[in-house]
């Protein structure tokens, strides 16, 4: 008996350890509601920014209470007609379309290299440290994409080339291993499941949260990618929202930075009137605006999924 009491004293005293006060909880919720503002202040900064006039920009800078408001940023990009929207539909084509090929491909690799039994593992696992240790760098790379696989102006080159995440593969690895035990996967096979329906049937609904985590890196990650279509992409009709947007930025820097060049005082006073610092604002806000929607539908396993594996017992 003396034994137990010790035993559930020291539990008691390891939860109070561990536990916090009302006033320590209140303390740190008033912190992190200090932290969350100074995440949402730039972004409501850009937002208004995004709505003020460019001549109220230059005399009085960034400004919460600007003294005139414009929508000359999302006017120029108006002026575009068919061309942003079209390519709002090529980036979230590519962003969801590539975002579920990743995970498909990478979620089936890493319940191979999770067996344990696998004879192979050992080479594939190798395979994937290789290639985050080495690479061939942009030059071969653009040489295979384009003269091998034949992926220039194609929907594929956003696909193919970023089909398999070394790093990610090894997360959902140790998602894997951390919360699905062996006994799983011999129950399957003693019920005659095979390793594709043990996969479809035991392993994915187990894995939404190394899922929603990885599926949120890769989502995000394709939305802001914009190098591979100014490399890749000539047609007009497969540019994203990105490329589209660094072009048209890049486009009236250089003609107000050489508008003493282009001649006459009518065509300077114009090119000055283009948006400039308004117009990179409006361009945030579109660009952000769709993954801030998507967020709060992958917080839930997001946040689970960071934890699972973190406590080992």
């Amino acid at each position: 008996m003396a034994k137990k009491a010790d035993a559930y004293d020291h539990v008691i005293t390891k939860n109070r350890f561990n536990s916090l006060s009302p006033g320590w909880n209140f303390a740190f919720a008033v912190i992190l509601i200090f932290v969350s503002l100074f995440a949402l202040i730039p972004m409501a900064l850009v937002f208004i920014v995004s709505f003020t006039s460019e001549a109220s920009i230059s005399y009085n800078g960034f400004s919460f209470w600007p003294s005139q408001w414009a929508l000359d940023g999302y006017g120029y990009l108006g002026k575009m007609g068919n061309q942003v929207v079209n390519s709002y539909i090529v980036t979230i084509a590519h962003s969801v379309f590539g975002t579920l090929c990743c995970l498909a491909v990478m979620s089936m690799y890493a319940y191979v290299i999770a067996q344990r039994n696998f004879p192979a593992r050992r080479f594939f696992i190798w395979i994937l440290f290789f290639t985050m240790l080495f690479g061939g760098g942009l030059v071969p790379s653009y040489m295979l994409n384009v003269n091998v696989y034949h992926l220039r102006d194609t929907f594929w080159i956003f696909i193919v080339p970023s089909l398999v995440s070394a790093y990610h593969v090894i997360i959902l690895r140790t998602f894997i291993i951390s919360t699905i035990p062996d006994t799983l996967f011999e129950a399957g096979k003693i019920d005659g499941a095979g390793h594709f329906r043990i996969f479809i049937q035991i392993v994915l609904p187990l894995f939404k949260a190394g899922i929603a985590t990885i599926g949120l890196f890769q989502l995000v990650g394709r939305w802001n990618d914009w190098f591979t279509a100014y490399l890749y992409i000539d047609n007009s009709k497969l540019v994203p929202l990105q490329t589209l947007l660094q072009k048209i930025q890049n486009d009236i820097d250089f003609l107000k930075n050489n508008a003493e060049i282009a001649g006459t005082p009518e065509g300077v006073q114009l090119l000055r009137q283009l948006p400039n610092q308004n117009l990179r604002m409006a361009c945030t806000v579109i660009v952000v605006l769709p993954i801030l929607c998507a967020y709060p539908f992958f917080q839930r396993y997001f946040v689970s999924g960071l934890t699972i594996g973190s406590v080992k017992e």
